[in-house]
């Protein structure tokens, strides 16, 4: 019998395994079950088909995938992008990355490069007037900085410090290791026993399919999960942790050396995953999650113009302006659903607060926001959705008692299915498996 995956077929899946909805601990405003979401985990993700995810909602830390259910959770994520080439920073990111820039080449390299390699009056007045922010990203990185022969020691004019920024694949190795276990420790506070070499592994080095696998220098577009290091004197003191996407930059997570926390790496690390969007033609920029609620979240508002995600339409709306309104006044917003005639948002929220055991009722009667309803999980094809089993491929409907099983009964293994269908979407549902036996 012919298999009904081939080989190639098999590369282009990415597969899912169904952890189910699950109530937790909220680790912002420290509500003992105040968080719900839908969780799911994979060894293998196509960065195209996490984009759609994204685009739906989804997050990612290591192999978990998750979907927050807003309208249940105490402090509502909402997935946030911005337009890279449409991006103008601030006074104090600019700052930010100049006060960089001043520390790596140093007071006397200045002085001396101003003196030998003096700018025209014309060039003096565009930078007063422009701040070009894929130049000044640059200018201190160790290939772009001018060297010119000083004449008082006859030797190139060197910078203070030799800066190099490169990217690489999610690998991990002991100085990103360490590096890490120094962040954490003190600037999160950390028991470093918390952290085998194991656990970073699965967190920051298990992303995405990456591609071109083994070539950091192809001018081939990049895709998957990879590090951004920053070394400066030849020493690691820095990895922004990055998911490339067709269309957008992820930022998934950063760690640096707290001896230079005072240069604002967050700032700095941002400003230029927005400039290698833009150099490499990446479209969008991505933040991850942001809630409005939480003070330390609201800096990923000022990198502008953003936009939030409307989690039961997914489209996007500016967060200055109404929504940020809205947001002030009530934790779950869908701007969507307020435009809708003799539509109150108290009514909403209470809906959100009535008295439901999340875990105990079916996914489809919790009505979670931008899930397909049942009626919309039936017109999909799940009798020939992929599934993974003992290393082959078979179509649901082989399940012994697949058609009598019911789907909206969450402890069936077709119910199972419905739900996982119901929060991806119908895409992914089309370009995936599911692995539900090991």
């Amino acid at each position: 019998m012919e298999p009904i995956v081939d080989a190639e077929q098999a590369r282009k899946l990415s597969l899912f395994r169904p952890l189910g909805y699950q109530r937790n601990s909220c680790g912002y405003c420290k509500s003992d079950n105040g968080s719900a979401s839908y969780y799911t985990s994979s060894l293998s993700v196509r960065p195209a088909h996490y984009e759609s995810l994204v685009n739906r909602g989804w997050r990612r830390s290591g192999t978990l995938y998750y979907k927050q259910n807003l309208q249940r959770s105490c402090c509502p994520h909402y997935t946030m992008r911005l337009e890279a080439s449409a991006f103008t920073p601030r006074k104090d990111q600019r700052k930010a990355i100049n006060r960089w820039n001043k520390f790596v080449l140093g007071p006397e390299y200045i002085r001396r490069a101003a003196y030998l390699c003096p700018k025209t009056r014309e060039e003096k007045k565009h930078r007063k007037c422009n701040f070009d922010v894929l130049g000044v990203v640059h200018e201190a990185e160790y290939n772009n900085v001018k060297r010119p022969i000083d004449p008082k020691t006859k030797k190139h004019l060197e910078p203070a410090h030799r800066f190099e920024v490169n990217l690489e694949g999610d690998s991990i190795s002991q100085a990103k290791y360490e590096l890490f276990l120094k962040y954490q420790t003190a600037v999160h506070k950390e028991d470093v026993s918390k952290w085998s070499n194991k656990d970073f592994k699965r967190f920051l080095c298990s992303g995405l399919t990456r591609s071109p696998a083994n070539s950091a220098k192809s001018d081939e577009k990049k895709l998957g999960s990879w590090h951004q290091c920053y070394r400066l004197d030849g020493k690691l003191i820095a990895v922004a942790v990055l998911d490339l996407m067709p269309n957008g930059v992820s930022s998934v997570y950063i760690f640096y050396d707290p001896e230079y926390e005072q240069l604002e790496f967050g700032k700095l690390s941002a400003v230029r995953e927005i400039a290698l969007a833009v150099e490499a033609q990446y479209q969008y920029y991505y933040m991850g999650y942001y809630i409005h609620s939480c003070q330390k979240m609201r800096y990923k508002g000022t990198f502008r113009p953003q936009y939030i995600l409307d989690p039961e339409t997914y489209t996007w709306d500016p967060l200055d302006g109404e929504l940020s309104k809205k947001l002030d006044e009530w934790p779950y917003v869908s701007l969507s659903r307020d435009r809708q005639p003799n539509t109150n948002p108290r009514d909403d929220r209470a809906e959100a607060d009535a008295e439901i055991n999340d875990e105990e009722v079916s996914l489809f009667d919790l009505h979670m926001p931008g899930a397909l309803t049942i009626d919309e999980v039936k017109a999909l094809d799940l009798d020939h959705w992929f599934l993974l089993y003992h290393g082959s491929f078979v179509h649901m409907i082989d399940l012994v008692g697949w058609e009598t099983m019911p789907l909206n009964n969450p402890q069936s293994v077709k119910g199972i299915i419905a739900e996982l269908a119901a929060v991806l979407g119908p895409e992914i549902v089309q370009h995936s498996a599911v692995v539900l036996f090991d």
